[in-house]
């Protein structure tokens, strides 16, 4: 909904982008926070109380009538949104053995790509037919249903409760591999979550219209949808370096072709592509940070998608400027560069790091 929305308000498409950045900062930024919180209120209740908060954000973010007021609103819900999906891998984490988690958090990928290809398929047809204020104000009202919905989810057994709010903060400042896994996270963001944020208006750009966009995005939901059953296939019988491994060269693939054309054609496939890449690597160092440090997991695993969002952030402010010229093969011939790196470094990573129980 990008260049909708940058028509609409009559801004450049580099403000929308910010917006979208600062939505994703936000996200990103305060998922330590919330993590902490968690320990103290309940993951249940955390998730209750900022999923509120992120509603009335949204439906703020309907009523925008400058970039100026957009890029705080979108700020907002993101800093309240922070908290819903990191709560739900802890919770797995809290509840789900070990052996069983990878999984487990595949198919809670499947409830991501499913609302992942519905809202961008729904979006973009709201907003080429109708308007893209009627996507945030669905938003904002399922996000109400939602945070009411969740009262009769249970609060996990009790487990690990730190001494203070900066106890697990120093636990994860202390791990090395810990830090690893979260510049790992900051990686992946630029790249895969980066790329895909950039993916509708470089669509549009080769001439491509809203609904059309919208729809090639989708079929990275059902992309994802359909990687997810592949992960729970392969996690039995594969170390998880190589689901890794495959994984980022899937994202170093994808950025490759995207960077050689912008076509319809091309995009289907790189979403197709960039699902399979975000179910493989990212189920896996999701997997691997729930494992690392079990009496911090709350804070490592918040870190862990504050991480993936800053960096995603990160990228979407750096080529705001690129995406405004509309020099996307630029833009994706850096992802694809910088995909090589992460691949090769988290596939080795995972493959030296051993959990407890974890035969050689």
């Amino acid at each position: 909904m990008l260049v909708v929305i940058a028509h609409d308000l009559g801004v450049p498409l580099a403000d929308v982008v910010r917006a979208a950045g600062a939505y994703f900062l936000a996200y990103g930024l305060s998922q330590p926070l919330w993590g902490m919180v968690s320990d103290r209120l309940g993951r249940v209740r955390t998730m209750q109380l900022t999923l509120i908060g992120a509603a009335l954000a949204t439906l703020a973010s309907a009523l925008s009538g400058s970039a100026g007021v957009l890029l705080l609103t979108r700020g907002l819900a993101g800093g309240f949104f922070g908290a819903a999906y990191p709560a739900t891998l802890i919770y797995l984490g809290d509840t789900v053995p070990a052996v069983g988690r990878q999984r487990q958090i595949a198919r809670l990928m499947v409830g991501v790509a499913t609302g992942t290809a519905i809202a961008s398929v729904g979006g973009g047809v709201l907003a080429d037919m109708v308007s893209w204020r009627v996507a945030f104000l669905i938003t904002g009202v399922a996000s109400l249903a939602l945070a009411w919905m969740l009262r009769r989810l249970p609060e996990p057994a009790e487990t690990h409760r730190p001494a203070s709010l900066l106890e697990p903060l120093r636990t994860v400042s202390r791990s090395g591999i810990a830090l690893l896994i979260l510049l790992f996270a900051f990686v992946e963001g630029a790249v895969v979550l980066g790329g895909l944020t950039l993916l509708p208006p470089a669509v549009e750009s080769s001439g491509a219209t809203v609904t059309m966009a919208g729809a090639v995005t989708g079929v990275y939901g059902v992309s994802v949808f359909l990687g997810s059953r592949l992960v729970g296939r392969l996690s039995a019988h594969w170390h998880t370096a190589g689901l890794i491994g495959l994984g980022g060269a899937f994202a170093v693939l994808g950025c490759a072709l995207f960077a050689l054309s912008q076509q319809a054609v091309m995009a289907v496939v790189v979403a197709v592509v960039f699902g399979l890449a975000w179910t493989l690597m990212h189920s896996s160092l999701q997997t691997w940070a729930t494992e690392v440090l079990p009496t911090a997991r709350a804070t490592i695993v918040s870190l862990f998608a504050g991480s993936l969002f800053v960096g995603s952030a990160v990228a979407a402010i750096v080529v705001s400027g690129p995406a405004e010229d509309g020099n996307y093969s630029l833009i994706y011939a850096g992802c694809a560069a910088l995909a090589v790196p992460l691949a090769v470094g988290a596939g080795i990573g995972r493959r030296r790091w051993r959990r407890p129980d974890e035969s050689a």
